[in-house]
């Protein structure tokens, strides 16, 4: 079952046109179900799920994790998104005036935001690599960052899957050369579970971090960090409650009273991804976000962000359009409510940017509508 009739197995509103899965996600009918059984446990009786229920179940849900994405399931530890886990690594560090941070020019807003606000307590510098858009090759990426780098170096953090432009980064070569720099590497998954064959502890890198809540069908709020058996004595949350001291899982599983049924429900969202195809799915949505490029680039004479090898289920393209950030808001409002249409719209390196999302619900007719639409908004001709 794909294309529109897969829409059945969602909640999703089957009038709107959902083309921004790699946002927020969509979580199956069968995993929000799960979820609603593990909240109607913890509301029958909160002090037996908390005190008895709760730890031994996450230490389960971690095991699920590490059989899925490599490790230990004592590497693997729960917070509720990508962005949480690098404040909490980026917290972890002992920064002195005169060390370097570097991110490059492709990385999450938030990301960058806490990396800036890290530095600037410590007295650190910022740096960023600037990357272009599109991207030529891998070993433009892996060269730039290269440059960025310096010896006073305590941290580079560096995406799986670039959040504005789609574009997959080589992440093993990227930890290969900070490693041989000296430089501790953290790598921003976010997009990458359900959307890549992963292999974390493969990639060599000293910490990982995922979001289950996109491409893995997820209830959102699921993250998930993974950090080397070298740094886990090293590595806290960046909330301090009653873990603290007792390790990196305590001090991770357990700071303070929330809503933990998102993190429980992981091996339901896993199972979910392979009842619609596992890797068959991962191949299919790469496709399925291939041909809308091409369709959009030829229709609008869009530039996609970099080579067809180095995007996933997500395309990102440039529009040949004005470029500033209310002509942004405007047209993504437009699409909204004029057409049902939900694609991120932006400003990325002063020019006007699209990026849709290819999930098992979607079909090729899907992007050909959007066209229409922005043929037609944008007077493309």
């Amino acid at each position: 079952m794909e294309g529109r009739a897969a829409l059945d197995a969602f909640a999703l509103d089957p009038a709107t046109l959902h083309l921004n899965h790699g946002s927020y996600g969509a979580c199956p009918n069968s995993v929000l179900a799960e979820q609603a059984r593990l909240r109607a446990r913890m509301e029958a009786n909160p002090n037996r799920f908390f005190f008895e229920d709760y730890p031994p179940a996450v230490r389960a849900a971690a095991v699920i994790a590490a059989d899925r994405f490599g490790g230990a399931a004592g590497e693997w530890v729960f917070v509720e998104n990508a962005t949480s886990a690098v404040n909490g690594v980026l917290d972890s560090l002992v920064l002195e005036a005169g060390d370097v941070l570097v991110t490059t020019s492709h990385a999450y807003g938030a990301v960058t935001k806490a990396m800036r606000r890290r530095a600037g307590q410590s007295g650190a510098e910022m740096r960023v690599a600037e990357l272009p858009a599109p991207i030529d090759s891998e070993d433009q990426i892996v060269a730039l960052v290269e440059k960025a780098l310096c010896p006073r170096t305590k941290l580079l953090v560096v995406d799986h899957v670039s959040s504005p432009t789609a574009t997959i980064f080589p992440a093993a070569r990227i930890a290969a050369l900070a490693r041989a720099a000296g430089v501790p590497v953290f790598i921003d998954g976010a997009h990458a579970p359900g959307q890549l064959t992963l292999d974390v502890p493969g990639l060599e890198a000293d910490w990982y971090t995922a979001n289950a809540h996109k491409w893995l069908f997820a209830p959102r709020g699921c993250g998930l960090l993974w950090t080397a058996p070298a740094r886990l004595g090293a590595t806290h949350p960046s909330v301090t409650s009653h873990g603290w001291g007792g390790g990196y899982t305590v001090e991770f599983d357990w700071i303070g009273t929330r809503d933990v049924t998102a993190w429980l429900a992981l091996g339901a969202a896993c199972d979910a991804h392979d009842r619609f195809g596992g890797p068959r799915l991962m191949t299919r949505n790469r496709a399925l976000a291939a041909d809308a490029g091409e369709i959009l680039a030829k229709r609008l004479r869009a530039v996609p962000s970099a080579p067809a090898a180095m995007r996933g289920a997500m395309t990102a393209l440039r529009l040949p359009a004005k470029a500033h950030a209310d002509a942004a808001l405007s047209l993504r409002r437009r699409l909204s409510a004029e057409h049902g249409i939900e694609v991120p719209v932006f400003v990325f390196q002063d020019a006007l940017w699209v990026r849709v999302s290819a999930q098992i619900y979607n079909e090729i007719v899907d992007y050909e509508r959007l066209s229409d639409v922005l043929v037609d908004v944008l007077s493309v001709g």
